[in-house]
């Protein structure tokens, strides 16, 4: 198999290029070139958003392209018209946000989307993954497999969730673990999404599947037990009701990374019907296998993960989480 991989250095564009190289596939990477792609693969410069950008695909076939694209619909737009005749098949890695919000728990592939326009700039995250997939299904229609994945957990994270709790179980001592131990959590390693992705475009499937782990494949507290094994601290969580935490004015999902208070946010977030992934061969290893390999990860790095630019920082000061808990 001949790869096209849009991207290709970072968390998952970096996990499905590793994958594909393991499988024996011929990679080319496209790329800005501000990081190095991995060994093994061939490199293509361009800069989607600039005129003139895709220069370089101008020539070549491939039996697949991945793209992981997530701002403007129009760079969709660009490079699937120009591959549409020189590829066999175009993956869009889109996200589980382009359903409309509030849903219910067990929403599938057929629930209600936001609006979305493969000609339109950057607008909204959601907005923009739905231009995406229209932008690929106009130039590859039937050819065109949509993977809207949940939250991505794993080695090469760049947004900051999970090297943030890494580092601070680490740390030791008590920490905020919050709301409810038996919270039902659903995500998707990275390398399982780079996996099914691959098997599933090389069996030539084609539509929107959602992608992510059963609910309830992890908790929050599994979740937190891992970081604690993976690490090796003596740490220790303790419970805070979310009451307290809203109480005390401290944003889920971005101080304290992964968690959301139980209700309507994580029927929408955690709530994922993954029945037609999971009969297409989707598998999901263990929590603890995730975490520890991230750490792992983390440590060759000196324990400072890359970071997107254009993604908040994460996590609770020490000053703060000191207070929420009394010390």
């Amino acid at each position: 198999m001949r790869l096209l991989m849009l991207g290709g250095t970072e968390f998952v564009g970096r996990a499905i290029t590793e994958d594909a190289l393991e499988r024996g596939w011929e990679v080319t990477v496209f790329h800005r070139g501000h990081h190095a792609p991995p060994p093994g693969t061939s490199a293509l410069h361009g800069d989607r958003t600039a005129p003139g950008g895709l220069a370089a695909l101008a020539e070549g076939e491939w039996d697949l392209v991945v793209d992981t694209w997530g701002g403007a619909p129009t760079a969709v737009r660009d490079s699937a018209r120009l591959l549409a005749g020189r590829a066999g098949g175009y993956v869009y890695i889109s996200s589980r946000s382009v359903y409309t919000y509030p849903a219910p728990a067990g929403l599938a592939e057929d629930g209600p989307l936001v609006d979305g326009s493969p000609d339109a700039d950057s607008t909204a995250y959601a907005e923009d993954k739905r231009g995406g997939e229209l932008a690929a299904l106009d130039a590859f229609g039937d050819r065109a497999l949509l993977v809207r994945a949940g939250l991505i957990l794993g080695p090469y994270e760049n947004v900051g969730r999970l090297p943030w709790w890494l580092n601070r179980t680490a740390r030791g001592g008590p920490f905020v673990a919050p709301g409810s131990s038996d919270l039902p959590l659903q995500y998707i390693d990275v390398r399982d999404l780079a996996h099914w992705t691959l098997d599933a475009a090389e069996a030539g499937r084609g539509g929107a599947y959602n992608l992510a782990s059963p609910a309830g494949h992890a908790t929050m507290g599994s979740f937190l037990e891992a970081c604690v094994a993976a690490t090796g601290a003596v740490a220790e969580p303790r419970w805070i009701p979310a009451a307290a935490i809203e109480e005390a004015g401290i944003e889920p999902w971005t101080e304290l990374p992964v968690w959301i208070p139980e209700g309507e946010m994580t029927d929408y977030m955690f709530g994922a019907d993954v029945t037609k992934a999971l009969e297409a061969g989707l598998r999901c290893r263990p929590v603890q296998e995730t975490v520890a390999d991230t750490w792992t990860w983390l440590q060759s790095l000196g324990g400072v993960a890359p970071h997107r630019p254009d993604r908040p920082e994460k996590g609770i000061s020490a000053e703060r989480e000191a207070a929420l808990l009394g010390l």
